[in-house]
């Protein structure tokens, strides 16, 4: 399998974001004489002076001051939302924020592309903390490097240090392409016969100094996780690479290392933009543990149409002794009687009631337990075996959840012993430890008592073609005789260690983990040590349990972050948003199992997160919004004033958006779920920046993982339902496709995009003249605030035609990027283009890029309206079938945001908001509603501006109302000028789709509540 590549917004943001620090750096590639060294004590006769050209980076021109910098550093930090910096930190140090599991050294190889790509620089240098991030960092350079040669056309030559290897660092210095080294820091900074030849003159390399050799190439440092790089001796050894500049990237940054912070995407942000897996928390919480009372353990309360159940373990006299059993069970059920007439169970162990709303099962002597609890006496090694049995059983549901989507699922388990898992007798032959016998015992008592449904047959021969005994395996440091043995901790403190071996095999085999053919590669669960953390991120880990001997704390971030990485399919593709929509954190969910109660995990892992995003504020005050930019629908900037920002604070108190102490209400989360939050009228048209700023604000709630226990509904369509006349109606008029056809004349499109650019179009300048410096031109601190500090004005001392205008020597294809940006044909945008007032095009020299975006988002905006007065639908012969409502799982948690449903498709109805919420208890106790159901999101329509999926499709008994058969969009306001253009575009596409399909069989509308509905099939 080749693991594919896509372009991902928020990685260009962080790369452009270090690229316009320097605007105005020309492209310069130099070269200069490298020091030839000595052979035998003289100097070494050289053919030719080739061989010692060297190729560096070009230092910033004097004409790019200190002050500039700052401004242009101020300037990208307003556009992303950070505090600006008072001065520079350093020449040049920058600091990017990186949430593990986004793809931070794709990044940071991006960056190296385009900062080469804009200003010639070419000699990069990777500084990381360990040896399993270096063999990580050099395995991402492998696999990254078709794809950038792609969009590049060049490929990075790129090494590891090693000190044995000295040509590699001639090559390094008089190689003209990107150069990458990538080095640990112990390489030039630990003690050992051999840690610091860097700094060595050495017979091997004509008496020089690598460092030496090195430091005159100007390289840009890239530091991976500087707060476990940068010691005080490291800090200083870093010096004497004479850096041009140093990039800082890291998910979790020291308080006081935080240089000139330009870009943040940080946990809060990563998991809101459903760029890693959603956190789920399975707990097992001991409670009562002496020994007069039973052992019982409740496993998991399962709702369904008929009486609820429960599924526990408890001691059972077989033939042989007492062992575990585990039973579903219902009301009634006698724990005595069926454990073998055991004692312990002898008083009142009879099941009293089993409640779904708060997951309990309470017995008639009064113990009530919660799934996950364990009650009587409970040894080490049962605890083990517990959440060895909750992985393999969260294992079992995700890998039956994601089966048909092609996805292999993997779990994984971190131990501190190999011993517990892999022994050797005297000859040395292998046999299972403690925890593979338990694995085996309980991976074959599930899939002996697994429910077997239909349409799960493909699934079942895949779990038969696989043995208990070939689906584990363990990846650890292995001896001279081929024996799995301890890995010795390198970093005794993070627990962690440099294993080369262990991590070459985790490596190597990254790709046929992944692979789901049963022969190739049966492995699904894997054992590893858990010092071996660092070197394990592979997408598909769904399910992390740490099954560790001692209390030590490994901090919970660490024990997640292996496994935060949204997964892949089978040809190696991203399941993220582009390909699932909504469904992203459905099917991309980490599951940990904890040897804690899922109370205390999530509180440990909540405050670990609340410490890494202390940048963002806590509260909403005024101030959060002055000097803020905001921008309207048309893309118009604003920079907010004191007044204006009071009036959006104010405006959030009259609204019941935050209370006294600024901390956001339920209300405010509640109005963002039904789309109706209300803004002051001064910035009612940038409705969505202001809740952008919103959102910056630290939410708890935002950052709480979930308890995997407490979704213990899954969502069954009820037959009957599906086989109801009414229901068959319904599905035969909305289940036809469409395609459509948008004939608008492009003449007029034009015409109204030459007014929209002429009328809209401002782009900042951000070229500088050489001969002053810009800084002179800043009045006060507010001019440096508000952006406009860098002003155009002229020394009448210099020449002003000398200028260097930012990116001069980048070459940009102005058409085809619009043709890409915008669809239509290049002879439209030539003419759009030759239609602008001068003056107006004119600013493309200033700010290429800006010019692009801008330009582009003003004739979609025209492109959207035309769609809406000129777009056709034509029916298709194909169909969506009823596979749609049975193929996904859809699951929530009774009282939070499921409930039972008599009139639904499906037993239950999940929803998002309280509006949707009041909208379905309606439908569902409306006795003219014959059947309704809320639509999956593989129900779309295609428009020209994406996909659009309805909310809910309606049937109604004839008789009581004139439209039968409705499909409704619910909002939670209907003012049409909240509905930004592109929501209103889907939803008149949705009106001509519904009327092409149904000859007007079928009415479509958008509605905020029953009472909308009913006025609208009435008329």
């Amino acid at each position: 399998m080749k693991l594919q590549f896509k372009h991902q917004k928020f990685q260009a943001d962080a790369a452009k974001a270090v690229v316009d620090v320097f605007a105005g750096q020309p492209y310069l590639t130099p070269t200069y004489m490298m020091d030839r060294g000595l052979d035998d004590g003289e100097q070494q006769a050289i053919a030719t002076m080739d061989d010692f050209t060297g190729w560096r980076n070009e230092r910033i021109v004097p004409e790019l001051s200190d002050k500039l910098i700052l401004e242009h550093l101020q300037k990208v930090q307003r556009t992303n939302q950070i505090k600006p910096s008072e001065r520079l930190e350093g020449r040049y140090n920058l600091t990017i924020e990186m949430e593990t599991g986004v793809g931070k050294t794709y990044t940071y190889i991006k960056t190296m592309y385009e900062l080469n790509k804009h200003y010639g620089w070419s000699k990069f240098i990777v500084v990381v903390p360990s040896i399993a991030i270096r063999e990580g960092v050099y395995k991402s350079f492998q696999v990254t490097q078709g794809h950038f040669a792609e969009e590049y056309g060049k490929k990075i030559r790129f090494f590891i240090y090693n000190s044995a290897q000295l040509t590699e660092i001639d090559r390094f210095a008089s190689d003209s392409a990107i150069n990458v080294m990538i080095i640990n820091s112990q390489a030039f900074n630990a003690k050992g016969k051999d840690a610091r030849r860097i700094y060595m003159k050495l017979d091997e390399f004509r008496s020089r100094r690598p460092i030496d050799i090195i430091a005159k190439t100007n390289p840009i440092l890239i530091i991976d996780e500087p707060q476990s790089v940068e010691g005080k001796q490291t800090k200083e050894r870093l010096k004497e690479f004479h850096p041009l500049l140093t990039l800082r990237y890291s998910a979790t940054h020291k308080a006081d290392s935080i240089y000139n912070m330009v870009y943040r995407l940080d946990a809060m942000e990563a998991y809101n933009k459903r760029l890693v897996k959603k956190i789920a928390v399975k707990g097992i919480t001991e409670s009562g543990s002496t020994a007069t009372e039973g052992f019982v353990y409740l496993e998991s309360i399962n709702l369904s149409k008929s009486d609820p159940t429960a599924t526990i373990q408890f001691d059972c006299k077989g033939a042989s002794g007492i062992r575990k059993k585990t039973a579903t069970v219902g009301i009634g059920y006698n724990l005595y009687d069926n454990s073998g007439n055991l004692d312990e169970y002898k008083v009142g162990f009879v099941v009293k009631s089993i409640d779904g709303r708060d997951n309990s099962v309470e017995f008639l002597n009064g113990i009530k337990i919660f799934a996950g609890d364990v009650i009587g006496k409970v040894s080490e090694d049962q605890l083990r075996r517990i959440q060895i049995r909750e992985t393999i059983l969260s294992h079992l549901e995700r890998e039956r959840q994601l089966f048909h989507k092609g996805i292999k699922v993997l779990s994984l388990f971190f131990i501190d012993e190999v011993a517990k898992y892999k022994q050797y007798d005297e000859v040395g032959h292998p046999f299972n430890g403690i925890y593979a016998d338990m694995f085996e015992e309980e991976y074959n008592d599930i899939l002996s008592s697994m429910q077997r449904e239909i349409g799960d047959e493909d699934y079942i021969r895949y779990l038969d073609a696989i043995s208990a005994h070939d689906t584990h395996a363990g990846y650890f440091s292995v001896d001279k005789k081929g024996k799995m043995t301890d890995s010795k901790l390198s970093d005794k403190k993070e627990g962690t260690s440099d294993d080369i071996d262990a991590y070459d095999l985790i490596m190597k085999n990254k790709e046929l983990l992944l692979d789901r053919d049963p022969k190739k590669s049966p492995v699904r669960f894997i054992f590893s040590h858990s010092a071996l953390r660092e070197g394990w991120d592979n997408p598909n880990v769904f399910q992390i349990c740490t099954l560790k001997q001692s209390s030590s704390e490994v901090r919970k971030r660490q024990e997640v972050g292996r496994g935060l990485r949204l997964c892949v399919n089978q040809d190696g593709e991203r399941m993220d948003a582009n390909v699932l929509g909504n469904d992203v954190q459905t099917i991309n969910v980490l599951t940990v199992i904890a040897s804690e109660s899922y109370d205390s995990f999530a509180r440990g892992l909540q405050s670990e997160l609340a410490d890494a995003v202390a940048g963002r504020p806590a509260a909403v005050t005024a101030d959060l919004f002055k000097g803020k930019v905001i921008v309207d629908a048309r893309g118009n900037e604003q920079v907010v004033d004191g007044d204006t920002a009071q009036a959006i604070y104010f405006d959030l108190i009259v609204n019941g958006y935050i209370d006294k102490k600024g901390v956001l209400t339920d209300k405010y989360y509640a109005d963002k779920a039904n789309g109706a939050i209300q803004v002051a009228e001064e910035v009612a048209d940038s409705r969505d920046a202001v809740i952008k700023i919103l959102d910056s604000v630290y939410d708890s709630r935002a950052m709480q993982p979930e308890n995997a226990r407490d979704k213990n509904v899954e969502l069954q369509v009820d037959p009957d339902k599906l086989a109801m006349p009414e229901f068959k109606a319904l599905w035969k008029r909305i289940s036809p496709k469409s395609v459509y056809v948008v004939d608008f004349d492009t003449n007029e499109l034009v015409d109204k995009a030459i007014a929209s650019i002429n009328r809209n179009l401002h782009v900042p300048k951000i070229y500088f003249k050489v001969e002053t410096g810009a800084m002179d031109e800043i009045k006060s601190k507010d001019s440096l605030l508000d952006g406009s500090a860098f002003s155009k004005s002229k020394s009448s001392t210099y020449d002003s035609s000398k200028q260097i205008r930012a990116n001069s020597s980048v070459k940009y294809d102005l058409i085809g990027k619009l043709v890409g940006e915008t669809g239509l044909t290049r002879k439209a945008v030539v003419a759009i283009l030759t239609g602008i007032e001068k003056s107006v095009f004119e600013q493309f020299k200033f700010n290429p890029e800006e010019f692009i975006i801008k330009a582009a988002a003003l004739i979609n905006d025209e492109k959207a309206t035309a769609i809406i007065q000129h777009i056709t639908y034509n029916v298709l012969d194909e169909h969506y079938d009823t596979d749609i409502f049975t193929e996904p799982t859809i699951k929530g948690k009774l009282g939070t945001n499921a409930m039972k449903a008599q009139r639904h498709l499906y037993d239950h109805i999940v929803y998002d908001s309280t509006n949707e919420r009041d909208f379905a208890t309606d439908l569902d106790t409306n006795a003219d509603v014959a059947v309704y159901v809320k639509l999956p999101d593989s129900f779309y329509i295609a428009t020209p501006v994406g996909h659009y999926n309805p909310d809910w499709a309606i049937a109604f008994y004839e008789g009581t109302v004139k439209h039968i058969y409705f499909v409704a969009e619910t909002k939670g306001s209907m003012s049409s000028m909240q509905l930004r253009l592109i929501e209103e575009s889907k939803i008149h596409c949705a009106r001509e789709h519904f009327k092409a399909i149904s000859n007007g069989n079928v009415v479509y509308d958008v509605v905020d509540s029953y009472q909308t509905l009913l006025e609208r099939v009435m008329k």
